[in-house]
């Protein structure tokens, strides 16, 4: 499974996770239309929220990790706010859909 982002075939792995990140606007818009997403501004700070992550440390957060840091992004944000933007799986399904490859383990760090 590939996304067609530009004219350009971005390589995904089975699960349909980009293998190189990929931090363009266009790659957002195809994998969420992909995932059956209507983007909304809260999923742009999501998905900016977990790219800024992976820039800096390689990886991306944990479930737990994220809800912690995305406090400032999105002010009275919880669990249930964050499963109503990305339905399979915040820490998961947020990273397929910012362009970012698979998480590791259970999430990242």
């Amino acid at each position: 499974m590939g996304y067609t982002v530009n004219g350009t075939e971005l390589e995904t792995d089975d699960q349909g996770y980009v293998l190189e990140a990929d931090y363009g606007d266009g790659v957002v818009q195809v994998i969420a239309a992909a995932e059956g997403i209507t983007l909304t501004d809260a999923h742009w700070k999501v998905v900016g929220y977990l790219r800024d992550e992976y820039r800096e440390h390689g990886q991306t957060p944990n479930f737990r990790n994220m809800l912690k840091g995305l406090s400032e992004a999105l002010p009275g944000c919880d669990s249930k706010a964050l499963y109503d933007l990305f339905p399979l799986g915040p820490a998961k399904q947020g990273c397929k859909v910012a362009g970012l490859p698979q998480p590791l383990g259970k999430g990242g760090y």
